[in-house]
């Protein structure tokens, strides 16, 4: 049976973990096992030095290259200490990844556009890592700096099972788990990886259930079937959508999640099930757990948040949205999305603080 061919993230995803992500991945595993047993200590730079090696038999010595010389920016860039600066040097690394002279450059360095196009969505994922770790280190003190030195900074940069996708970690959450020593035991560990592979497995065969038979995405690139069907039919063509995008991350996410937890850290949650949501802001909360907390740290508290007044809040929730919007490649489609999720919360979190005032309290 031949599937829906119109999801381009699910089936470039598939294609590049069966031919040789899932064998890497599977690599890191055993490198991060074995140092767990024998090396504890030096298991963070067991670790950069396979992903630095993963990366270059991937994306080859340019790809690692470009990679490399962002995070070197931005840590000259954050010796200066100064968090708009740092800000500044991510926005200018992040909008090198649009300009058209570059793409050409770097395209003629791949056989295929999924070649280049592997180096564009690692990059971008990079450019947050690389402003994780150089706010962090912008906002902590002399004594803590050996923490948050280059090396740290190439061990979180270059930690495979996150590379290419997320889920993102904030540096804070990285260094502080990957410092911690514990006892280690490889049945736990054993177990761990059984259920996990077991779960992702079932995930996995959903996500190709509903590509096969329910062909959703290619419902939606053709006009004729939509303006054809009633609104009871296009509310369910959208329900399916969002549910097969939110069983997807469960396999995007489920990997390298379950990679965290074997090297011994906590990853971020994997998406709540968006049937059982009913507020934008518990979307933004719930789905993309690792992205929702590096915009809250880095963004909306440091410009004032809820905290702040009401215009402050405004203010720093567009500033937010702005910026997931410009992250995800800035065309005018995505800009819209990003002002009507913007307009959704608003009108949220307007409605409740209307309704805590006891007035209209009483009166319901």
């Amino acid at each position: 049976m031949s599937q829906d061919p119109m999801d381009f993230e699910w089936s470039y995803w598939i294609e590049w973990g069966r031919e040789r992500i899932l064998w890497l991945l599977a690599g890191h595993l055993l490198v991060s096992q074995v140092s767990r047993l024998l090396v504890e200590k030096y298991k963070p730079w067991c670790l950069m030095v396979y992903g630095m090696a993963a990366c270059w038999l991937l994306l080859g010595i340019k790809g690692f290259a470009v990679i490399l010389l962002h995070a070197t920016i931005s840590f000259a860039v954050a010796q200066f200490q100064l968090s708009l600066l740092t800000w500044l040097c991510s926005l200018i690394l992040l909008s090198t990844l649009r300009i058209p002279a570059v793409e050409e450059a770097k395209r003629k360095w791949y056989d295929t556009e999924n070649e280049y196009y592997l180096l564009l969505f690692t990059v971008s994922v990079r450019c947050l890592f690389c402003t994780s770790f150089s706010l962090e280190y912008c906002w902590h003190g002399p004594a803590q700096k050996s923490s948050h030195s280059f090396l740290w900074m190439l061990a979180y940069v270059f930690y495979y099972p996150t590379f290419h996708n997320g889920p993102l970690m904030n540096f804070d959450e990285f260094s502080k788990q990957m410092r911690r020593q514990e006892a280690f035991s490889l049945k736990t560990n054993l177990s761990i990886l059984i259920v996990g592979i077991i779960r992702i497995f079932f995930w996995w065969f959903l996500a190709e259930l509903m590509i096969h038979l329910m062909y959703i995405h290619a419902l939606y690139s053709s006009a004729p079937p939509l303006e054809a069907a009633s609104y009871w039919a296009l509310g369910g063509l959208a329900l399916a959508q969002v549910l097969f995008f939110y069983v997807k991350y469960l396999v995007l996410y489920g990997v390298p999640a379950l990679l965290l937890q074997m090297d011994g850290l906590k990853p971020p949650a994997l998406p709540c099930c968006v049937s059982l949501m009913h507020s934008f802001t518990k979307m933004w909360r719930s789905f993309d757990v690792g992205l929702h907390r590096f915009l809250v740290r880095y963004i909306y508290v440091p410009m004032g948040g809820s905290q702040s007044s009401l215009l402050q809040t405004l203010f720093s929730t567009a500033l937010t949205f702005a910026f997931v919007s410009y992250w995800h490649g800035g065309q005018s489609y995505l800009w819209y999305w990003g002002a009507l999720n913007w307009l959704g919360v608003i009108v949220e979190n307007g409605v409740k603080r209307i309704l805590s005032v006891s007035f209209i309290q009483d009166l319901i």
